[in-house]
């Protein structure tokens, strides 16, 4: 493991590594510790599993354009503000995302394109995503416009191509709206086929721009393996993977598993899940497109049987109804991975006054540098 961090020159004005100034150990001590006053009242807590290189870790980078003055500008958005802090490598961004973000900008000089000003709602380029996959190598980027009018379009594309023929796959997405969101709903693929494909736990995924994907795959297989230790499946379980995304727990899953049922609301994510089903030629899962708390509640009305539920639920935790509808089925295991232990606090809370022990406590460090911890707990009806 690293011993010590690098000094970022963007540190103080940045606010994205939060723990950057201490050395990797201490990091993971400090999250060691965070996990154990939130959960350890329940059950030892593992020692956290960190990472041998914990740097440049970030399958998916994201930059906002602007400018100062007549100079066209790229980089991070400073901590809870709207300002954007030049950045042109990141310690812990994938540092061929952020050579082709430099190549971009570069470009705009050169065909005269302006940064889109969401103020003014005057401009063409507002961000750039890109995701690349570091088993398959294949990469997306995508192009967030302010305008879907593409002046050079075709002349643009092949420079960048040109210089970056690594690329495998350019989109661009208009978003014309006054939003923090990043993307917007339309998009056209410029060149490539729109996605690109990533190997995960031996499996084959397919990543749109919009689809969620975790962005530390070296970590992400250790999350999934342990996770999938701590379910414990013998081939004859129905398994429900809640929130389920693209379908990635559930599908890796599926080899164990008698039958797997994913529920997820991002319609994108569904329609990938699918997809990605197909991929890998598994037979045994469904999908559904619905809010998880509301698929509980239905289900628990009709009465369905799990005897794992896998879940997975946004920062802000699992909702009540969700919760409920958990007790109501009573599977006999309950896997929660939460990239928020404060609200995975909360809802384990819950589940123990409801009939639910802790078995296990695994924190995994997902984003070194960041005061972020993921944490699986493991939990059995009583």
């Amino acid at each position: 493991m690293s011993k010590q961090v690098s000094k970022c020159p963007h540190a103080k004005k940045c606010g994205g590594c939060q723990l950057q100034n201490m050395i990797y150990e201490r990091q993971l001590s400090f999250k060691q510790v965070k996990v154990i006053k939130l959960l350890g009242k329940y059950r030892h807590v593992d020692e956290i599993i960190g990472m041998e290189h914990p740097y440049h870790y970030r399958n998916k980078v994201q930059a906002a354009f602007g400018e100062r003055g007549k100079e066209i500008i790229s980089g991070i958005y400073q901590s809870s503000t709207h300002k954007i802090v030049p950045v042109d490598s990141c310690l812990i961004e994938d540092p061929k995302a952020d050579e082709i973000i430099v190549t971009i900008r570069k470009l705009l000089n050169s065909f005269k394109l302006r940064a889109f000003n969401d103020v003014a709602m005057k401009g063409f380029l507002r961000h750039v995503l890109i995701k690349r996959g570091f088993s398959s190598g294949e990469i997306m980027v995508v192009l967030v416009t302010g305008v879907m009018d593409f002046p050079k379009q075709e002349q643009f594309v092949n420079a960048l191509l040109t210089r970056h023929p690594e690329i495998t796959t350019l989109v661009q997405n208009v978003n014309n709206k006054r939003t923090s969101l990043l993307l917007g709903e339309e998009s056209r693929v410029l060149f490539g086929s729109g996605y690109i494909e990533e190997d995960l736990c031996g499996f084959r995924f397919r990543i749109s721009p919009k689809a969620f994907y975790q962005v530390n795959p070296t970590q992400t297989e250790v999350l999934y393996n342990k996770a999938l230790d701590f379910a414990e499946l013998s081939g004859k379980e129905t398994v429900l993977d809640a929130y389920c995304g693209t379908g990635t727990i559930g599908i890796i899953a599926s080899p164990k598993a008698k039958q797997v049922v994913g529920v997820e609301l991002n319609g994108d994510a569904v329609k990938d899940a699918k997809v990605n089903a197909e991929l890998n030629n598994v037979q045994n899962i469904e999908f559904y497109k619905d809010d998880a708390g509301r698929f509980m509640v239905k289900a628990a009305q009709t009465g369905a049987q799990y005897d794992v539920v896998i879940m997975d639920p946004p920062r802000a935790g699992a909702s009540l109804d969700f919760l409920k509808s958990l007790i109501t089925l009573a599977p006999k295991k309950v896997v929660y991975i939460s990239c928020n232990p404060e609200t995975q606090a909360r809802d384990v809370a819950f589940l123990v006054k409801n009939g639910y022990r802790v078995k296990k406590i695994q924190p995994v460090d997902m984003f070194p540098h960041t005061e972020h911890v993921e944490c699986i707990v493991s939990l059995v009806r009583k």
